[in-house]
């Protein structure tokens, strides 16, 4: 039974979401600010977090942040009634995995949180193998993470599974829909940028530190793809 952490305020709407969890087979369990939520990430490590943005004290974009900064991979799902473009993007790039904007339904809460607890802990594919290696790049599924040149490239579980979802198909391009149907387990949306943002931070933690090669491959208009392409070579001034 995964576990699942709820952290919003709102007694109301905590109540329904960890009721319809519930109901749906998840241990869930609610705490209403962000200081206690972030203590349970730390020392009881969930198998997903709902996170409400909007929390007395310490905010849901600090809680992001901070489990982040620790090293805490729990699968996040956002729900806030901050639904811009900005906000959404914001959170992703600072480590969010998913965001549901208030209102939405409990059957796609339950859909959001199902796929982000399968993201955190079925990373390996029995039928694949257990190592991937690309030039410097190695997928290590049983650890559920990259490295790049021997050190590790620090992934959370939903960038090494969009990783992992490129590398089982290496060299061929995979739209954006393909990859949230993989990933998320979802279909795309207007102007959803979810895919495009996991990228730029897999070129952050991947692209920028390898010594030789670039991984993360854009087709314009289609999609991404993993393949290794050579660094260009600055030529030195005379």
């Amino acid at each position: 039974m995964a576990t699942v952490l709820i952290i919003e305020d709102d007694d109301v709407i905590a109540q329904g979401m960890a009721r319809h969890l519930q109901s749906a087979g998840f241990d869930a369990v609610g705490v209403a600010n962000g200081e206690t939520g972030l203590a349970r990430l730390r020392f009881e490590r969930p198998d997903v977090c709902v996170l409400d943005l909007m929390l007395p004290g310490l905010d849901g974009w600090k809680v992001i942040e901070q489990a982040r900064g620790e090293g805490i991979g729990t699968p996040i799902v956002v729900v806030s009634a901050r639904g811009t473009e900005h906000d959404r993007v914001h959170a992703l790039e600072i480590g969010a995995d998913d965001y549901l904007v208030k209102p939405f339904s409990m059957k796609e809460l339950i859909a959001r949180v199902g796929a982000a607890a399968r993201r955190g802990t079925r990373a390996q594919d029995p039928r694949r193998g257990d190592e991937i290696v690309i030039a410097e790049l190695r997928l290590d599924t049983k650890n559920v993470q990259a490295y790049v040149d021997g050190q590790s490239a620090g992934l959370t579980p939903t960038e090494f599974r969009l990783l992992y979802a490129l590398a089982l198909e290496m060299g061929r391009v995979l739209t954006r829909d393909e990859l949230l149907q993989r990933v998320w387990g979802r279909r795309a949306s207007h102007r959803d940028r979810t895919v495009d943002v996991f990228v730029r931070k897999l070129r952050e933690k991947i692209d920028h530190r390898s010594s030789a090669h670039t991984f993360l491959q854009t087709r314009y208009g289609v999609g991404y793809k993993l393949e290794a392409e050579l660094k260009a070579v600055a030529t030195p001034v005379a």
